[in-house]
């Protein structure tokens, strides 16, 4: 029996079908819209909880003979302030807000699937509590440093220069892992190594040195908490395969679901920010396979299968 639900989704022989999904509301009632384990990779970045409203604003300059800044040859170019992007980071009650949404995201990932859960310093330590709580110790499967050379600045402690990525899988018998698939990385000591190991690079390890999305690069949104897509393609590439599904129901500028669709899987993403939902249209509108924009429902519906 084929069963038709949230923006199109189809349910069937126990494999869900349909379009690319960006869901625009409350994330909660969209997870439980979602049928049991039919979701091969989660990915989320949730807000970190630094207790402020973030922002970015973006910047663009134009030439101008009486501009403010000097460039190339002593060209003179104007600043012009663009779009402003921001979204609340401040919760009263942070983890109960993120549990029940966790819970859901454990009940539809396939036996083969994994959890990414990216956060900081400030909650990390408490998410690997309720973590193991939730799937099991011995679903853990690594922490990941993200360490990159940009931003924090500080004269009375180390700067916080890294992101913590907590990785859980939904059954440690059968998970999907592949490092071939990855995209290699340089030797920090090339030297020691041979030639032909040189050459082809070595495989990643749980430490990942990557820039921040660079302030005028092409990949640029300027949603302010925009996320790399070498990151993200490492993630995709290693815990999912072609066709599968892959979730992020904190998807923010998209990053997730633009990899996802170069690397042919499938997404659903889903955004309460409206400044996020029309980060998305713009960002999505090059994919080559159907992306469709629907609401979440005011109210929870029934899931697909139950």
């Amino acid at each position: 029996m084929t069963r038709v639900g949230l923006g199109g989704l189809d349910y069937s022989n126990g494999h869900l079908d349909g379009p690319n999904l960006v869901v625009s509301g409350d994330n909660l009632p969209v997870l439980r819209a979602i049928p049991d384990e039919t979701i091969s990779l989660v990915y989320i970045d949730p807000p970190f909880n630094t207790g402020r409203r973030q922002t970015r604003q973006t910047l663009h300059t134009t030439a101008d003979p009486d501009g403010d800044r000097r460039g190339f040859k002593g060209a003179s170019y104007r600043t012009v302030a663009g779009r402003l992007s921001a979204y609340d980071d401040s919760f009263g009650d942070y983890w109960a807000f993120l549990e029940p949404r966790l819970v859901e995201a454990r009940r539809l990932l396939a036996a083969h699937g994994t959890l990414y859960l990216h956060l900081d310093y400030r909650e990390v330590h408490y998410a690997k509590v309720l973590l193991d709580s939730l799937f099991g110790r011995e679903c853990f499967l690594n922490e990941i440093i993200w360490a990159y050379d940009y931003g924090a600045r500080a004269r009375r402690r180390w700067p916080t220069k890294h992101d913590n990525i907590l990785v859980y899988v939904k059954d440690p018998r059968r998970y999907h892992f592949d490092n071939a698939a990855v995209d290699r990385e340089p030797y920090m000591a090339p030297g020691l190594v041979t030639a032909e190991k040189a050459e082809r690079g070595k495989l990643p390890t749980d430490v990942w040195w990557h820039t921040i999305v660079s302030p005028t690069g092409r990949e640029k949104t300027g949603y302010p908490t925009q996320k790399p897509e070498g990151v993200l393609r490492r993630i995709v590439q290693a815990s999912s395969r072609e066709g599968d599904w892959v979730l992020d129901f904190f998807a923010g500028s998209g990053t997730t679901g633009a990899v996802a669709s170069k690397l042919g899987r499938r997404f659903i993403l889903v955004d309460n920010n409206p400044e996020a939902l029309a980060v998305m249209r713009r960002r999505l509108a090059s994919v080559t396979t159907p992306v469709s924009f629907v609401d979440a429902p005011d109210e929870e519906i029934e899931a697909l299968g139950a």
